[in-house]
């Protein structure tokens, strides 16, 4: 059950090259769908690997890719420049879904049948998914990990009050001495955050809607337009970035979609911990990852490889 991992160099629709490598299932196996992971903010996809790997042996060709000023796509950010969050959407996660895009068509024209196309969003990577051009059009089942609309008002109680600080005091404070906000003020497994990137989300974190309170991105949004299945999954104990509440909120504007809201707890996989960088970890993934992978293959055929032969245009 051997998987490769093909290095391949994302190209932009600016130009620029990020680091990207894809995850091919075992020939016994072969591709029964193509999957894309959309990291959180700064974490890189190094992180993501065992769990790329899990997907490949399952049948998944799974892309896996940098964003620009990040781990091995740092040189993609030229000295001088900046990025925002809505860049990594538009831009970096746009070239990700273009080619896995395209390589479902590949694979579906090869096989004269549909394949489906997953992504697994966690936080930024699941909640910035709406201003990525094409994504209502191209993606069949978004799968969101501790995805978000993190706005302060989603938290309670002490968490509040560190929210408050975080993105009102810590997040710009930090850029204005810096010049960027080191990743071990942001968690485990980040790099450290560009500056543009670190204000437009501390400005967003006080902006009620996040994200969806920004009207210059109010044309750009098409989180409404997504017809496909939304699965998305709170932690319990991830108090600091994915509460409750925030995920709810961010499950109430795919109005269009067929969403499923699902939690789990450490308690469920037998550990002390999961917290919001937890559920990507290899110890965690023989516990974990079944039990997000399931119910959506369940509710989306073409992710399991049934979907009757039709029409490959989608």
């Amino acid at each position: 059950m051997q998987v490769r991992v093909c290095p391949t160099p994302l190209r932009c629709n600016d130009g620029r090259l990020l680091a990207a490598q894809w995850f091919e299932p075992p020939q016994a196996v072969g591709v029964k769908a193509v999957a894309v992971i959309g990291a959180a903010t700064a974490v890189p996809a190094s992180y993501y690997r065992h769990f790329a790997e899990w997907l490949a042996r399952r049948g998944y060709a799974v892309l896996s890719f940098d964003y620009r000023g990040i781990a091995a796509s740092r040189d993609a950010l030229r000295p001088g420049e900046d990025v925002r969050l809505r860049d990594w959407a538009r831009v970096d996660m746009g070239a990700a879904l273009h080619a896995a895009d395209k390589r479902r068509r590949e694979e579906a024209a090869a096989r004269s049948r549909e394949i489906g196309l997953l992504w697994v969003g966690h936080s930024l990577g699941g909640n910035a998914v709406g201003l990525v051009p094409g994504f209502a059009d191209k993606v069949d089942a978004l799968l969101g990990v501790a995805a978000q609309v993190a706005y302060l008002g989603h938290w309670s109680g002490f968490a509040r009050l560190q929210a408050w600080l975080f993105f009102h005091l810590m997040l710009p404070g930090v850029v204005r001495l810096l010049g960027h906000a080191p990743g071990r003020m942001l968690g485990p497994r980040a790099q450290d955050l560009p500056a543009a990137a670190a204000l437009e989300w501390a400005a967003w974190g006080r902006m009620p809607g996040f994200l969806f309170g920004d009207a210059s991105l109010a044309r750009e949004r098409s989180y409404d337009r997504f017809s496909g299945t939304a699965h998305l999954w709170s932690i319990t104990d991830d108090h600091l970035f994915g509460p409750a509440p925030a995920v709810d909120a961010l499950a109430g504007h795919f109005s269009a979609a067929r969403v499923e809201r699902h939690a789990v707890s450490p308690a469920d996989l037998g550990v002390r911990r999961i917290e919001h960088f937890g559920p990507f970890r290899r110890d965690l993934g023989a516990r974990l990852w079944p039990k997000l992978l399931a119910p959506i293959e369940a509710a989306t055929p073409r992710l399991a490889g049934v979907w009757p032969a039709a029409r490959f245009g989608h």
